[in-house]
């Protein structure tokens, strides 16, 4: 009773449920691509603006897809706090199983290097936040 109290500001309209379901969803991609060497190599060699790009794009398909499945019918005006929380949620939850899963398998070096460990979790992070948005919508 007090968790859902505090939570309900939060997680309004994003229940218990599709936090488990983009968990796990996200864990879906995030493995496979997260255990692949030529991910840990981009990361890298690419560019900080181009990171950047990624996250725009991840939350530009989850925006989309968002949209398109759960909003299209009553457009945005009324629930647009609803559709930016379910959003930003679902990128930040894959975002966490995806730097849990690499810094598990040695691959998120944040003492050594915590700029090589966000670019490698924001290229993983790019797949796996479209599964777990994907994963959410399967009723």
């Amino acid at each position: 009773m007090i968790f859902k109290k505090i939570a309900d500001p939060l997680f309004h309209e994003f229940h218990l449920k599709d936090v488990l379901q983009v968990i796990i969803g996200a864990s879906i991609l995030a493995i496979p691509v997260g255990l692949q060497d030529e991910v840990w190599t981009l990361g890298e060699t690419l560019p900080m603006i181009n990171i950047f790009v990624f996250i725009i794009l991840s939350l530009l398909f989850i925006s989309l897809f968002t949209y398109y499945h759960y909003h299209k019918e009553d457009g945005l005006k009324k629930y647009h706090k609803h559709f930016t929380k379910r959003v930003v949620l679902t990128y930040i939850l894959a975002f966490v199983v995806v730097a849990i899963i690499l810094t598990l398998i040695q691959k998120a070096p944040w003492n050594e290097d915590w700029i090589l460990a966000f670019k490698r979790i924001v290229l993983v992070t790019f797949p796996a936040s479209m599964s777990g948005t994907i994963a959410d919508f399967i009723k």
